[in-house]
């Protein structure tokens, strides 16, 4: 066996992932309900740039949830790996429909409590309890259920992918796992989340 067949084979070889990708930047605008906010200029090149990174070369099905954000993200990636994305409801972001849009400094702090206090409603939003049973689920079945050979792109949120990894290491609720600011950020899992991952990394 040569040198280069016999690493397509060991390639071939590799379980298969469920890699979880972030929407990156939006446009913000607080008379629009969050989860119809769409990707900005610069966030919508972030994933047209990571469209062809060899880290997605194996992907073989791609979901995103419902929110217009993650919707246009994944239709990115799935455009440019010939497929067709699926949604999938409980992939959303934590529920903070009681609020809605909060400026910077004060969601930063609403978002610290969320995460310090998992099994309290933070001033009405979903607990990071709750959202973490949702997202997990969600994934776990993806994983289960998908009949594509490859890996499996999730194209979803930064708080529940961090509740995600925190569930996946198995360690408390922390916000020391959010993804760096600016989202747009993935790391990968075997598709049963049966493996740690490794740090965000950034698209």
């Amino acid at each position: 066996m040569t040198g280069q067949t016999h690493d397509l084979a060991c390639r071939d070889a590799e379980p298969a992932r469920l890699i979880f990708l972030t929407h990156a930047e939006v446009m913000i605008d607080p008379a629009v309900p969050i989860p119809d906010w769409g990707l900005s200029e610069r966030g919508a090149a972030r994933h047209r740039g990571f469209a062809g990174d060899p880290a997605l070369a194996r992907v073989t099905a791609v979901y995103s949830s419902a929110e217009r954000k993650a919707r246009e993200g994944a239709q990115i990636h799935a455009a440019a790996l010939g497929l067709v994305p699926r949604i999938v409801a409980p992939l959303h972001e934590n529920d903070r429909s009681a609020t809605g849009f909060l400026p910077g400094p004060e969601f930063e702090a609403t978002a610290d409590r969320f995460f310090a206090e998992p099994d309290v409603s933070i001033r009405g939003w979903e607990t990071a309890r709750a959202a973490q049973a949702r997202i997990t689920a969600a994934c776990a079945t993806i994983g289960a259920l998908d009949a594509s050979p490859g890996d499996i792109l999730i194209v979803a949120h930064g708080a529940v992918g961090a509740l995600l990894r925190c569930h996946l290491k198995g360690i408390e609720i922390t916000r020391a796992e959010d993804q760096p600011a600016g989202g747009g950020c993935w790391f990968a899992t075997d598709r049963m989340l049966g493996t740690a991952p490794a740090d965000w990394s950034r698209i």
